[in-house]
């Protein structure tokens, strides 16, 4: 089989990097190697996201170019297969059919496993390939869990969907229900990924920590995030687990004790509350208040003193008010962020939110959020400025911009830039912080360790 070519662009979340892994594993064996090159690809798929501003023009405007390309193929006598995958391909499936006579097959994120049947469709000239079905189930079981892997760190993703149904999230929509793989699969699927390399896994999920999968004891009973974490740090050599993004309702006792139990559950967590308004936030259906919010997080902190957090925030949501945006400004400075993400609020066609009434005039917004910014901004320099002296363990991940220098991050997710031999990629190091950046430390090697841990300093 001669060899053929495909270029992913994945647009947005964790999630969707993980799907885009998934796809390029499924096309192997259909002999489709991946490439960064989209000129000379027999194959582009643009993975989108549809939580981002205008993501639909984006995407349309990438698939002028990639017509282009295609047509420039085709001049020479040489075939393009070009697809749109993701939410906003489940979301626009059939707009993008409509609107696009390049696009030869279009996919939602819970049908990806159809692809050597779609492609196979593609390849005989079939057009207008449409399939957004919701069949989450069917896709884990057909995904294989051995994983091409090509670095120390990756993602495994646990649980899809939400059932949530914030006023202003397009994902029950895109995504479907909260589903939780199987304790098993995940853990044979983990299991192969450390045997590939992977030292350090991600566990993924629109709404994580609401996972509820299958026990492997086979009598029905389901294990909880905090469940299935301790079980897979029993994984020898698996030295580091994270988990994103979590809901503030579903931070049950077992997971918080998780973070004072396993070593190997970073200290570090994303936990979005969006705004600190109790209004806005009975708005947005969150179904917490600003109050529930900084208890949780101190009995989460109480259990991991030394956590770190990082969050999301909207800015700018319908009928936010002065006194509602101070009130987020009040969280923040209250909890303390070593990072976060902040968004203008953009109305999401199909979203409750988008019906409102009270929308906050653009100009408002974009004040409101230079100022949330700059606030988190002092708080992430801060914090990193905090680390300066303190000696971390760092999973080195890939050579840095520099001869000579690499890059790996620390225990709480930031890039960390230090001198050190190539032979040490995918190596845990013992590193003395020497300098802080806004948003990278850089250190100075003591030892190559091989094994995770805190010194007493850091975690302090």
């Amino acid at each position: 089989m001669s060899e053929k070519k495909v270029f992913i662009k994945t647009y947005g979340c964790q999630m969707n990097v993980y799907d885009s892994e998934r796809m390029t594993d499924i096309l192997a064996p259909l002999g489709y190697a991946s490439t960064d090159a989209p000129d000379d690809a027999d194959m582009v798929i643009l993975n989108t996201c549809h939580i981002r501003e205008k993501a639909s023009e984006k995407v349309y405007s990438e698939l002028g170019r990639v017509k282009q390309l295609k047509d420039r193929k085709a001049a020479a006598g040489q075939d393009m297969i070009v697809a749109v995958a993701g939410c906003v391909a489940q979301a626009e499936g059939a707009e993008i059919v409509n609107r696009q006579p390049a696009v030869d097959m279009v996919f939602g994120p819970q049908t990806y496993h159809d692809l050597p049947a779609l492609v196979a469709r593609a390849e005989a000239k079939e057009k207008r390939i449409l399939n957004t079905e919701f069949p989450v189930e069917e896709k884990f079981d057909h995904l294989s869990t051995t994983r091409r892997t090509t670095g120390p760190s990756a993602f495994l993703s646990v649980q899809e969907g939400c059932d949530k149904f914030c006023t202003f999230c397009v994902v029950p929509y895109t995504r479907g229900a909260e589903f939780s793989r199987p304790v098993e699969q995940i853990m044979q699927e983990a299991r192969a990924m450390v045997d590939g390399g992977v030292r350090e896994i991600t566990l993924l999920g629109q709404n994580v920590n609401a996972y509820h999968g299958i026990a492997p004891a086979g009598d029905g009973s389901t294990w909880s995030l905090g469940r299935l974490i301790r079980d897979l740090a029993e994984i020898d050599g698996l030295e580091r687990i994270r988990y994103t993004t979590s809901h503030p309702r579903d931070m049950d006792e077992e997971l918080i004790s998780a973070h004072a139990d396993v070593p190997e559950l970073m200290p570090y967590l994303h936990l979005p509350i969006q705004s600190g308004s109790d209004k806005i936030l009975s708005a947005m259906n969150r179904q917490h208040t600003a109050e529930q919010y900084l208890r949780l997080i101190d009995r989460i902190r109480a259990a991991r003193p030394d956590l770190a957090l990082s969050c999301d925030f909207i800015v700018g949501f319908p009928g936010e008010s002065d006194e509602d945006f101070e009130a987020t400004m009040q969280v923040i400075r209250q909890v303390g962020y070593a990072q976060a993400f902040s968004f203008k609020y953009s109305a999401r066609p199909g979203t409750p939110a988008a019906e409102m009434a009270d929308q906050v005039p653009e100009d408002l917004k974009s004040d409101r959020l230079a100022a949330l910014q700059a606030l988190l901004s002092r708080q992430q320099r801060d914090f990193n400025q905090s680390c300066v002296g303190r000696t971390f363990d760092v999973l080195l991940e890939k050579p840095g911009r520099h001869e000579g220098q690499l890059v790996g991050r620390s225990p709480y997710l930031q890039a960390v830039h230090l001198d050190a031999p190539s032979g040490l990629i995918g190596q845990m190091a013992c590193v003395i912080v020497n300098d802080a950046q806004p948003n990278s430390l850089s250190g100075v090697l003591v030892e190559s360790t091989g094994t995770e841990h805190l010194t007493q300093d850091a975690r302090a």
